[in-house]
């Protein structure tokens, strides 16, 4: 059986994807992979996503997996192992199995960024995470620290402070490239201790997390604070390696697209973080899931396979 649409990935691009893909009887598989649900699993409130006024990033994609399931949509939660875009209809694997499918929406998003520090990776999961939402609360009445200067760190921050004794939020500039109503919050927010133009050089413990070395880029002076808790926000980067060889990545390491979805492959549209690296929001990614799953239905019609 060759599917009509297969869509690779579940946050808010491949929910809405699924969503207007169903509306059309494409009867659309989602392959969601393990990380269901994508970034805004790992986000705290989310103030601008319309419809809500505040509601938590996994309440979002929650409500968008039970919306799904209300259509004609079948989903299977295993992570893609290799595509082959060589001939058609395309080829999509999975450790268990593979398929074949008429149009592909490839919506796998984007996955936090590290500072590559070798004692970063001894203390994951033993003070060091990527996700204040996720572990914040193990670092109650504990001094922590923030790596970052956009609105993740922001967010991160914001949450931490209501959690933990304090919170050092360390950014290699001397400014935030973050939104100003989030800085506004950040710069308000007594609980919150800001190091400019700086940098986390190595973390320090035995077992766990006890502490982290930083310079400043000004001065090159080393100093050493004492946390128990450390949160990396400095971005991510799209993921597409699977893609790679396939169809064509920028040099940024996004899925190029041309005419809004389209890639360098006839009947392959790739929507949210894997190709958007201008604007990131959640809001947006669900508009380019929705333009995929119509630009999937008119090549589909084009091809008279509807």
């Amino acid at each position: 059986m060759v599917e009509k649409v297969v869509i690779i990935g579940s946050g808010p691009a491949g929910y809405t994807a699924a969503i207007y893909a169903a509306r059309d009887d494409l009867n659309p598989l989602l392959i969601r992979g393990f990380e269901v649900g994508g970034q805004l699993m790992l986000t705290t409130a989310v103030e601008n996503f319309p419809g809500f006024s505040s509601i938590l990033g996994p309440d979002l994609m929650d409500s968008m997996s039970k919306q799904v399931d209300l259509l004609k949509v079948r989903k299977i939660d295993r992570n893609v192992s290799r595509v082959d875009f060589s001939s058609y209809p395309y080829k999509i694997f999975t450790d268990e199995e593979s398929f074949e499918a008429y149009s592909v929406i490839i919506a796998t998003g984007a996955s936090a960024k590290w500072l590559g520090l070798p004692s970063e990776k001894k203390f994951i999961g033993k003070g060091i995470s990527g996700c204040a939402v996720c572990d914040g609360p193990f670092f109650k009445n504990k001094d922590v620290l923030v790596v970052g200067g956009g609105d993740s760190a922001m967010e991160d921050a914001i949450y931490l402070s209501q959690l933990a004794k304090s919170v050092t939020l360390i950014h290699r500039r001397h400014e935030f490239r973050a939104s100003k109503v989030m800085q506004d919050r950040v710069f308000s927010n007594k609980k919150v201790k800001i190091i400019w133009d700086s940098e986390v050089i190595d973390f320090l413990g035995d077992d766990k997390l006890s502490g982290a070395k930083i310079k400043n880029n000004i001065t090159n002076e080393e100093s050493t604070i004492s946390v128990q808790g450390a949160f990396i926000s400095i971005g991510h980067h799209p993921n597409t390696d699977i893609f790679k060889e396939q169809i064509e990545i920028d040099g940024g390491g996004y899925i190029a697209t041309k005419e809004y979805t389209k890639t360098s492959k006839p009947g392959i549209f790739a929507v949210g973080d894997v190709q958007d690296h201008r604007y990131k929001q959640a809001v947006v990614a669900a508009g380019w899931g929705c333009m995929a799953a119509i630009d999937a239905r008119k090549f589909l019609e084009e091809k008279k396979l509807v």
